[in-house]
């Protein structure tokens, strides 16, 4: 299974979803906290649902088990945390959260899945960590875009 990785931030609709054409993706799993901001425009819960089955014939699941609790993440966001300090909070939650297990059961059929987050690079985002985590537990290939 190839485990892609994506950020929507500073992609505009036409570049987001060629990218989820161009790879092939078989379906999209939204590792975000909060699915709904106005912030995200065209990457809503519904719209992104309604977009990826119409544009891509890709389908979509949001998994919250996958996302920071919102503490971390605001300790983050407002300074209280550098990215090792989110790391060493992260990597401990989604073990005891046994995402591999949800992983497997939900998304083995599938070849080809994205996670999406916001930030326009893997580097300081949650989403790398969850794919390296899935690497480690069940042998996938990463592959940023």
């Amino acid at each position: 299974m190839q485990v892609f990785t994506m950020g929507f931030t500073k992609k505009d609709a036409a570049l987001f979803f060629k990218k989820i054409e161009e790879n092939k993706i078989q379906m999209l799993i939204d590792v975000r906290l909060n699915n709904q901001s106005q912030l995200a425009g065209f990457t809503k819960e519904k719209d992104l649902t309604y977009f990826l089955k119409r544009i891509c014939n890709c389908e979509y699941s949001h998994m919250v088990a996958y996302a920071p609790t919102k503490e971390i993440l605001d300790d983050y966001k407002k300074g209280k945390i550098d990215w090792a300090g989110y790391e060493e909070r992260f990597l401990p939650l989604i073990e005891r959260r046994h995402i591999e297990e949800t992983f497997l059961k939900n998304f083995s059929k599938y070849d080809r899945v994205l996670l999406l987050c916001s930030e326009p690079t893997p580097e300081n985002c949650h989403r790398r960590l969850v794919a390296e985590y899935l690497r480690d537990k069940t042998g996938c290939e990463i592959i940023h875009l």
